[in-house]
């Protein structure tokens, strides 16, 4: 069936509903898991002539959400191992999640893709974007999309 699964998680409630079943798949069928988190840079202006943080702030902010990242990801490895999945981890810095999602998924060799979606519609759709929207209509992979 699969070999290779690949669950996006950033930690959200949604997301760890994903994990979940990810992970009981992979028990399921035998796969291995990558879990995969995409940890955004911090903005260093929104605007022209905003105000800038210092680099040792935005280097401070962007450590805490890479170590909540490691905490997610290592979670996720210690569920695995309790129902008999191998989990590999992997972290990608990056602004583009879906574009890095699909990456990650290409280089190792994923078969299936399993990501969340807060199932927004209408306006809040195309006001916030949707980045599960973006890897299904994007990914030569099949997608599996929890809500």
């Amino acid at each position: 069936m699969f070999q290779r699964i690949l669950v996006a998680t950033d930690g959200s409630v949604l997301s760890k509903k994903a994990v979940k079943s990810a992970i009981a798949l992979a028990a399921q069928s035998g796969a291995e898991l990558v879990a995969l988190t995409v940890v955004p840079r911090y903005p260093t202006s929104y605007l022209d002539g905003a105000m800038a943080f210092p680099p040792e702030d935005i280097a401070r902010i962007e450590k805490q959400w890479a170590d909540a990242s490691r905490v997610t990801l290592d979670a996720i490895v210690v569920k695995g191992r309790a129902s008999g999945v191998a989990v590999k981890t992997a972290t990608v810095n990056s602004d583009l999640v879906a574009e890095s999602i699909i990456a990650a998924a290409r280089k190792h060799k994923i078969d299936l893709i399993v990501m969340a979606s807060h199932g927004r519609k209408g306006l809040k759709r195309l006001l916030l974007g949707s980045e599960t929207q973006h890897v299904l209509t994007h990914s030569e992979l099949p997608v599996l999309v929890l809500r």
